[in-house]
């Protein structure tokens, strides 16, 4: 690993760089604000998050769409911990009252990660689609990379059955 030279930072993230540029202006707060989505499911948890969403922040009222009737009672008992708990991780008091409205919550982000697919094994159709593939490449071990580089991708494809 390279060593840094003496007086040289490493970069900083955008993140970073956008929130130091706005410090101060209305726009910081802004970005506070915009928070409140990113962070809604890690703070009132996946339960809750499934049935109800924010879905508009105007002048310290956070507008949070749930699902159902019984979900909006459950959640009125729960809105002061859950702006509590909102304006801890943003680090300011922001969310001042939560509003609850009926109607299907906007779609939370999926946070779910990829999974690569099963490995399965190929088809001679494939393979032969693969040697004449690479059968231009002259240099025989660039010619085997790229064949195997070929094989993994159509190995985690689904076949046609």
């Amino acid at each position: 690993m390279a060593e840094r030279k003496p007086g040289r930072r490493s970069p900083a993230p955008l993140s970073s760089l956008l929130s130091n540029s706005f410090r101060g202006s209305p726009l910081e707060k802004r970005f506070g604000e915009v928070e409140i989505w990113r962070i809604w499911r890690q703070v009132v948890g996946e339960q809750i998050a499934a049935k109800a969403q924010p879905s508009r922040f105007a002048n310290g009222v956070l507008t949070v769409k749930v699902i159902s009737a019984p979900w909006m009672q459950q959640l009125n008992f729960m809105k002061r911990d859950i702006a509590e708990r909102l304006n801890e991780k943003l680090g300011a008091k922001l969310v001042l009252e939560i509003f609850l409205k009926a109607g299907k919550p906007p779609a939370p982000e999926k946070t779910e990660r990829w999974v690569k697919p099963e490995k399965r094994e190929l088809s001679e159709a494939e393979k032969e689609r693969i040697a004449a593939a690479v059968a231009a490449v002259t240099d025989p071990e660039l010619r085997k990379q790229f064949a195997e580089l070929l094989e993994q991708d159509l190995a985690h494809t689904p076949g046609k059955d």
